[in-house]
C-alpha cells in the first residue's frame, strides 16, 4: 500500500519542519510513505524549508488559491503517482502527526473509506465558548445534510481511500472539509472518527479573518452541498406548506359563500391564490431539481470513470501519459530561479539533477529503443503528449520533474522518496 501525506502550506517556513519531523516513516500495513507539500503561493521560504527536510514531492501555486484548490491539486498529484490512501494534515503543526497510523488503520483494515480526526473541540483551551458552540452547531448541520454522526466535521486531519477520492468532486473554493463529508454521506461511504488531542496553537488561522466569516462561508458550503443532493426536502416542504396555507382562505371563502355572505371576503381569495401559486412554483422547481439530480448522478458516474482511466494502472506503476515541450522548459527555468534564490542549495540541487538526468537519459535511451520496436512509431506518442499538455494533463518533464497546471498556475517539483 502506498500512502501520500499531503500538507497544504501558506507561509509555513517556521512550522513546516516540525510537522515533517513528527511524521512517522514506518507504519504497519504501509509499503511506501511519501510526503507531498502543496505551496499555496507562499512568499516566505516554505519551499526551501521543505527541500531542506528532504521533501521531493512539491506542488506549487504561483498565487494563493485557497485550501479547497490546494487539497484538490494535491489529490490529483497523489493519485497520478499511485497513492492508495491520501492523508491530509496542516502545515501549522496543529495536529499530532504521530496519530497518522490511527487514521490509516480503519482504511487499511477495510472498515472505512474516510477517517476524520475528532479534535474534541470542547476541551481545546484556546477556543472560546462561542467558537466551541459554533463548531458543535456546524458539525450538527453537516451531519443533518450528510446523514452522518461525526463529532468534528471541520477537522482537516483526515485520511481518504483511493476509491473515495475517485468518487468525490470538490467544487467550492473555501474549504473542502464540509463539502466532502456531505458528498461522502450521500454517496453511502463509510466514515469513521478517531479522537485526538491537538498541539499547542502556533499562529492565528489564515483561512478566515474572523469567526463570522468562517461561519458564513462554511454555512454557504453546507447549504450548497445539501441542495445538491437533497433539493426535494426544502422545495417539497415549501410546496406542501404554501399549498395548505393557500387552501385555508379558499375554504373560508366557500363557507361564507354558502352562507350568502361572500361579499367583502375577496381578500381571502387573493391571499389563497398567492399561496397556491407559490406552491405550484415550488412543485415545478422540485421537478426541475429532480431532473438535475438525475443528471448530476450521471455526470458523477462519468467523472469517476474518467478518473479511473486517468489514474489507472499505468499511473499507479509510475508511467505518466504524454510528453512535455515548451512548458517543461518553463518549469526548469522556474525551478532554477527558485534554487538561485535559496543560495548555495541551487548548486547542490543542480548536481543531483545532473546525476539523475544522466541516469534518466540512459533509461530513456534503452526504453525508447524497446518502445520503438513494439509500437513502431514514437512520434505519435509525443504528439499525444503535446495535446495532453494543452489540456492541462500531467506529463513527465526532463530529469524526472512533473508539472501539473490546473488553470495554468501549479507545477510539480521533482518526485522521489523522502
Amino acid at each position: 500500500m502506498k500512502v501520500f501525506v499531503q500538507i497544504p502550506c501558506f507561509n509555513e517556513e517556521a512550522t513546516l519542519p516540525m510537522v515533517l519531523e513528527s511524521i512517522p516513516r514506518a507504519i504497519e500495513g504501509v509499503d511506501e510513505l511519501e510526503i507531498l507539500v502543496i505551496d499555496d503561493g507562499s512568499t516566505d521560504g516554505t519551499v526551501r524549508a521543505a527541500r531542506a527536510c528532504g521533501v521531493a514531492h512539491i506542488v506549487r501555486h504561483t498565487r494563493n488559491q485557497g485550501l479547497a484548490r490546494s487539497f484538490r491539486d494535491g489529490v490529483d498529484y497523489a493519485l497520478a503517482h499511485g497513492a492508495d490512501v491520501v492523508v491530509n494534515t496542516d502545515g501549522d503543526n496543529q495536529y499530532p502527526q504521530e496519530r497518522i497510523p490511527d487514521l490509516l488503520a480503519p482504511i487499511v483494515q477495510g472498515r472505512a473509506d474516510i477517517v476524520i480526526a475528532d479534535r474534541q473541540t470542547k476541551d481545546i483551551a484556546h477556543f472560546s465558548r462561542f467558537k466551541k458552540r459554533m463548531q458543535s452547531l456546524g458539525s450538527g448541520m453537516v451531519n443533518l445534510a450528510a446523514g452522518t454522526r461525526l463529532p468534528d466535521a471541520a477537522s482537516g486531519f483526515r485520511a481518504y481511500s483511493r476509491r473515495s477520492l475517485l468518487r468525490l468532486n470538490v467544487v467550492t473554493g473555501f474549504s473542502y472539509c464540509m463539502e466532502t463529508i456531505v458528498q461522502a454521506g450521500n454517496l453511502r461511504m463509510r466514515i469513521e472518527s478517531v479522537k485526538i488531542r491537538t498541539n499547542p496553537k502556533t499562529r492565528e488561522s489564515r483561512l478566515f479573518s474572523n469567526i463570522f466569516q468562517h461561519m458564513y462561508k462554511s454555512g454557504k458550503a453546507i447549504v450548497r452541498s445539501f441542495l445538491m443532493y437533497k433539493p426535494h426536502i426544502p422545495l417539497g416542504f415549501l410546496a406542501v406548506v404554501t399549498g395548505i396555507v393557500g387552501l385555508v382562505p379558499f375554504l373560508r371563502f366557500l363557507v361564507f359563500w354558502f352562507q350568502g355572505e361572500s361579499g367583502g371576503h375577496v381578500q381571502s381569495l387573493i391571499f389563497g391564490t398567492a399561496m397556491i401559486v407559490t406552491s405550484l412554483l415550488s412543485a415545478g422547481l422540485l421537478v426541475v431539481a429532480d431532473l438535475q439530480r438525475t443528471n448530476r448522478v450521471l455526470i458523477e458516474d462519468t467523472l469517476e470513470r474518467m478518473k479511473a482511466l486517468q489514474y489507472g494502472e499505468a499511473s499507479r506503476e509510475g508511467v505518466m501519459l504524454g510528453c512535455g515541450s515548451r512548458e517543461d522548459a518553463a518549469c526548469d527555468a522556474a525551478c532554477a530561479h527558485d534554487d538561485a534564490a535559496s543560495g548555495g542549495e541551487g548548486a547542490a540541487h543542480g548536481d543531483e539533477d545532473g546525476d539523475e538526468g544522466g541516469a534518466h537519459g540512459d533509461e530513456d535511451g534503452d526504453e525508447g529503443g524497446a518502445h520503438g520496436d513494439e509500437d513502431g512509431d514514437e512520434g505519435g506518442a509525443h504528439g499525444d503528449g503535446r495535446d495532453a499538455a494543452r489540456r492541462g494533463e500531467t506529463r513527465p518533464a526532463p530529469g524526472g520533474a512533473v508539472q501539473l497546471e490546473p488553470g495554468g498556475n501549479a507545477r510539480h517539483a521533482p518526485d522521489g522518496p523522502i
